[in-house]
């Protein structure tokens, strides 16, 4: 597990699927215009019991780093999650971030928190080099928190991503790991 201020992050393998399944439940319309098309099954306990089971397999391979965002003061509930995604070895060194947070508790400063948190334990943990972030323009908060923990603009991307069943076009935010290159 690890803390920020006001939040616990815990990897996959300390996670209670009845917990991610009711996070996804209770932000299923809120999430919905960030995020791809859900599968038949998505919204079961089996789904989310097989998930972990695959998110465990990838960490312990070193290809994904899944996190889940709690509250210290509420430690039994999911508020967020991020992943530290394909994570790519040899010459490359580097992932892809997704996040997302819980309708309830945006515009706390809780995901620059989290984020800033990942980061530092993809370059000082993980000892990752890069980290890329991909953001639809209209998501405004999520580039502002992207911006916040030092992530820059490396341009526009189009139709990079299917999001809810269309096609749309991200901008690209990137981290180096300036500790790499002393």
């Amino acid at each position: 597990m690890f803390y920020t201020e006001d939040l616990i992050l815990k990897l996959s393998s300390n996670i209670k699927p009845q917990e991610v399944l009711e996070y996804y439940i209770r932000n299923e319309e809120f999430l919905r215009p960030f995020d791809s098309l859900k599968q038949k099954d998505f919204y079961t306990l089996e789904f989310h019991i097989e998930n972990i089971k695959n998110e465990i397999i990838l960490y312990n391979n070193k290809q994904s780093y899944k996190f889940y965002i709690y509250l210290k003061s509420e430690p039994n509930k999911i508020i967020g999650i991020l992943g530290l995604n394909n994570v790519i070895w040899g010459c490359f060194e580097s992932c892809f971030l997704g996040y997302k947070l819980d309708k309830d508790y945006i515009n706390h400063g809780y995901m620059t928190q989290a984020v800033n948190k990942c980061t530092s334990i993809a370059f000082g943990n993980i000892g990752l080099h890069r980290i890329e972030a991909n953001v639809m323009p209209k998501n405004k908060a999520s580039l502002r928190v992207l911006e916040k923990c030092g992530y820059k603009n490396e341009g526009l991307s189009k139709k990079y991503l299917k999001i809810n069943g269309k096609w749309e076009d991200h901008i690209h935010m990137v981290r180096l790991n300036n500790n790499i290159y002393k």
